[in-house]
């Protein structure tokens, strides 16, 4: 598949204004065709969607935002990043985009926004409709999330000074860790998570972004209700090798979900979506055909 390198991404999208905050989005695909809305992941931004994008493209129209605080979006300091107001960015878009129906695809950080979207449809109190929601890996129950050493620093006392003092090889070994064995990230993809992650003084955000972890705890009735209780398509592609939400977590997965839609990628770590783009392509299509026909 086709790689789309930064600085094209970047050129290809546009801002908008939420809240006094600007908010990088780009589109692309097939206009007319169904909505799918890209939900990236943490620390990094919507580029990681760049090796699927003209493949899902050929299908539907595309949508996806850098989260605040998170790639080309504004990094506000000292801002109480939280899931709700990330979905609310979202469905600010969609509303601005006078879209009244999409569907999710949805990777880490943005499981659990996309979970408090199925939260939202389930209380019929959304003005867009979810049509379907595909995951990909990420902590979706909090008992199985297994946080990288960085994570627990960030949300340790120590956390600021972990952040002021993170640089580009901790970021490398980091992601090192967590892509499969066969899979790794090659230097273009690690400059354009670092360009991503730094730029603006971002890498102070994370501090603010990591509350995310303790946020899916203390919500976990909720989202986790939403996966168990949605009458909606739903469906996760999950990179096995993965040492935070793979194996293990398909196992809570299958055990809390009703008839769970789960395709295993073996030897495939935390970024399916960059290290097997085909299968996940095929993966969500046999999806979405299988679900609308």
């Amino acid at each position: 598949m086709s790689r789309i390198n930064l600085e094209a991404w970047r050129d290809g999208g546009q801002f908008f204004r939420y809240a006094d905050r600007q908010i990088f989005w780009i589109e692309g695909g097939k206009q007319g065709g169904p909505v799918l809305i890209l939900i990236h992941g943490f620390p990094t931004a919507s580029w990681d969607w760049k090796a699927v994008w003209p493949e899902l493209g050929k299908h539907n129209r595309l949508i996806a935002l850098d989260m605040l605080g998170f790639g080309f979006s504004d990094k506000p300091r000292g801002h109480r990043y939280t899931i709700s107001e990330q979905a609310d960015i979202h469905e600010a878009l969609l509303q601005s985009l006078g879209i009244t129906e999409y569907h999710v695809l949805a990777h880490d950080y943005g499981d659990t926004v996309a979970q408090e979207l199925i939260a939202r449809d389930l209380e019929s109190t959304r003005k867009s409709k979810l049509l379907s929601v595909c995951l990909l890996n990420g902590g979706l129950f909090p008992e199985t999330h297994r946080l990288l050493l960085m994570q627990k620093l960030l949300l340790s006392p120590l956390g600021p000074m972990v952040a002021r003092l993170t640089r580009r090889k901790r970021l490398d070994r980091n992601m090192q860790r967590i892509f499969g064995p066969h899979t790794q990230p090659d230097d273009e993809l690690l400059e354009g998570f670092w360009e991503l992650i730094s730029r603006d003084a971002g890498a102070s955000a994370l501090v603010g972004l990591i509350a995310y972890i303790p946020e899916r705890i203390r919500h976990r009735e909720r989202w986790v209700g939403a996966l168990q209780n949605t009458p909606l398509p739903l469906a996760l592609i999950d990179g096995m090798f993965d040492p935070i939400s793979g194996a293990h977590m398909v196992r809570r997965f299958r055990e809390l979900v009703p008839d769970p839609r789960v395709i295993e990628l073996d030897g495939i770590g935390h970024y399916p979506q960059i290290e097997a783009p085909e299968r996940v392509v095929d993966a969500w299509l046999a999806f979405a055909a299988a679900a609308f026909g």
